[in-house]
């Protein structure tokens, strides 16, 4: 495979994976700063993830390996591409296959996103563009020129300062062609609107459920691999380093934190994402809760965390709870079914008949 089709892959899969990881957090942050999140957005805020995975690759991949290093050159002399470039107007007559001149117009055009990404979502100016490409950018050449601070005993990449001007002046163009973008879609800024409630609607139910599901898979990779980091530096015998011990407790440590959630807020991590809240009924309060837990992560969880052939009926729970959303009044599904809640925004006010209202966790 091309070597720039392969890093370009890896920066695809790493941005990827970055956004599974920050995947509950931006749609909160959404949800309590804009109200809700849109699909474009939620693609803008993907794109940014490729796209620094995608600088780290293209300008520091491959690394070399140590025992065949060449020392790279450096180049600190201001203006030099414009001598450069000079030439190769000359020579071939501004025909943009020359080399000289591919490469400023592709230093330019690498740091434009960055530019129109920090209008976009970042709701900042030129001014704030000029200062991030050229952080950017400078913490780039400064990792090549350090060997990847110390990795290598030299430079394996040329540093070039005339790269500092062309890639900052590409974040300042990109913010400049960002202004093309209507004001409402710019910028985190806190909407006046967004503490107003909003229509429940199936969709919003379902990316409470994956906010759910997303969080619950992080968690338990998160607390396997730490579990099973401390049994090997604690020198544990090899019957518990097999992975096995670390395999229940990746499985427990979930149905544990989303069971004491509900427990306490009435509220799954993705209800609280996204703003729902199930409210009413004539159940004790404790018992809704428990059943609302029960009648969706919470049987999901349980259902993947037993051995065997359980993971079959896990993914028919998980097609059955969907199916649910879709002929459930306001999409309240299984769990507002067997709690015999109703299923509202959390930003609507308390009804009087319902139990007192329960403690509220804010994502900051």
């Amino acid at each position: 495979m091309d070597e720039g089709v392969l890093r370009g892959l890896s920066a695809v899969a790493l941005g990827l994976l970055a956004g599974f990881v920050l995947f509950v957090p931006l749609v909160a942050i959404s949800y309590r700063r804009r109200g809700g999140l849109t699909f474009g957005r939620f693609l803008l805020w993907t794109a940014l993830l490729v796209y620094f995975m995608a600088l780290w690759t293209y300008t520091l991949l491959p690394l070399p390996d140590p025992a065949s290093l060449v020392c790279a050159a450096t180049n600190t002399d201001l203006l030099a591409f414009a001598d450069e470039v000079g030439v190769a107007l000359d020579r071939s007559g501004g025909d943009l296959r020359d080399p000289a001149i591919r490469q400023l117009l592709l230093n330019v055009l690498l740091f434009v996103p960055l530019g129109v990404f920090v209008r976009v979502l970042g709701g900042r100016g030129v001014v704030v563009a000029l200062f991030v490409g050229f952080g950017v950018s400078g913490l780039i050449e400064l990792t090549q020129l350090t060997g990847v601070w110390g990795l290598y005993p030299c430079a394996y990449r040329v540093f070039d300062v005339d790269d500092l001007m062309t890639n900052t002046l590409g974040a300042v163009l990109g913010s400049l062609l960002s202004l093309l973008v209507p004001r409402r879609h710019r910028g985190m800024a806190r909407r006046a609107d967004a503490d107003l409630p909003r229509p429940v609607t199936r969709a919003r139910r379902l990316l409470a459920m994956l906010c759910d599901v997303v969080g619950a898979a992080l968690v338990s990779l998160f607390a396997g691999v730490l579990f099973q980091s401390a049994l090997l530096m604690l020198g544990a015998v090899a019957e518990m380093r097999d992975g096995g011990a670390a395999g229940v407790v990746a499985g427990v440590t979930p149905i544990a934190v989303w069971l004491i959630v509900v427990l306490v807020t009435g509220r799954t991590v993705g209800d609280l994402a996204v703003q729902l809240r199930f409210e009413g009924g004539e159940l004790p309060v404790a018992l809704a809760r428990f059943l609302r837990f029960a009648g969706g992560i919470g049987a999901y969880l349980v259902l993947f965390a037993l051995p065997g052939a359980w993971d079959f009926v896990g993914w028919l729970f998980a097609l059955v709870s969907v199916i649910f959303v879709f002929v459930t009044p306001d999409g309240r599904g299984l769990p507002g079914l067997l709690s015999q809640q109703r299923l509202v925004d959390a930003r609507e006010p308390l009804d009087p008949d319902d139990p007192p209202p329960h403690v509220e966790v804010r994502w900051r």
